[in-house]
């Protein structure tokens, strides 16, 4: 199933939100997608922002509005990430407040080591 291009708009949205955030950016999904420590932490898929969450912040987030799913690219769920569609994304309160929480949860993490590709061998 092909993917809609990202919402430009939305695209925008983050980008601007994204200012107060000391995070790397590289394009994924058609659009800017930010990292903190090699993890993804935000990006837009179609017309969402999508945001890597605590598995009790997902349920939360989840009580608080309806509309927020689990992100599922190509029918597949991607374990520690939400959708939050336009409308929500157009609440600036709540999603500033679960973009910090987004931020905190990533930065909690370890590091991503990047792997070497398939059949290269690390040099003597």
């Amino acid at each position: 199933m092909p993917w809609k291009k990202a919402n430009k708009e939305m695209i925008a949205q983050l980008e601007n939100l994204m200012r107060s955030y000391d995070c790397d950016r590289r394009p994924m999904f058609g659009s800017p997608t930010f990292f903190i420590n090699g993890r993804m932490f935000t990006s837009v898929h179609e017309d969402t922002i999508i945001l890597r969450l605590s598995e009790t912040d997902q349920k939360e987030i989840s009580l608080q509005s309806k509309e927020v799913k689990p992100f599922t690219p190509m029918g597949r769920v991607m374990k520690d990430y939400v959708a939050i569609p336009e409308k929500a994304a157009g609440q600036e309160t709540f999603l500033k407040y679960w973009m910090d929480r987004s931020f905190a949860y990533t930065r909690s993490l370890p590091p991503k080591i990047a792997k070497r590709p398939a059949g290269k061998r690390p040099k003597s």
